[in-house]
């Protein structure tokens, strides 16, 4: 998720990134809960095991207050557990989201740069279509005007010639 985060633009990477750190957080932190679950529950085992050595008379009330509590402790301890699992796979799910989601934006900007660059050629041909018409425009000025030019010259010499016989 990192790496792909990283390719897209710095608006988005921006807000991914930070979304990311905060995935990892919570990821990090439910790890440190579930080894603390861990060790809790072993330390009830413990308990339960010291229990034995005891007085006798005692042992039998102290080890089911024990047992009690130590189940009550491993009862809690598993539905942190299971709550930590959920959550740990809404996050992955998340993740993958919005790993989907990322590639289909970078699909949708590849698809983008494509399209303008195909644009950007047509751009291209048509600046010089029009370059050429423009010339060819001129030309075509140029040559009336001196088509005029020779008519007028004409059409005087022969009033000229007309007038002068």
């Amino acid at each position: 998720m990192d790496l792909e985060a990283r390719s897209l633009q710095p608006t988005e990477k921006a807000i991914l990134l930070s979304k990311l750190r905060e995935y990892k957080s919570d990821l990090n932190t439910l790890r440190r809960e579930q080894k603390k679950l861990s060790l809790d529950t072993q330390v009830a085992r413990d308990e339960l095991l010291e229990g034995g050595l005891l007085d006798p008379r005692k042992a039998s009330s102290d080890q089911r207050d024990r047992l009690l509590l130590s189940t009550e402790r491993l009862n809690n301890s598993g539905e942190r557990i299971k709550e930590s699992k959920r959550t740990l796979l809404e996050t992955e799910e998340l993740g993958v989201s919005i790993l989907q989601d990322l590639h289909q934006q970078r699909q949708t900007l590849l698809h983008t740069q494509d399209t303008l660059m195909d644009v950007d050629d047509n751009i291209g041909r048509s600046k010089k279509i029009l370059l050429s018409m423009s010339r060819r425009m001129s030309r075509n000025k140029w040559i009336m005007w001196g088509l005029i030019g020779t008519l007028v010259v004409v059409i005087l010499f022969v009033l000229y010639v007309k007038l002068t016989h």
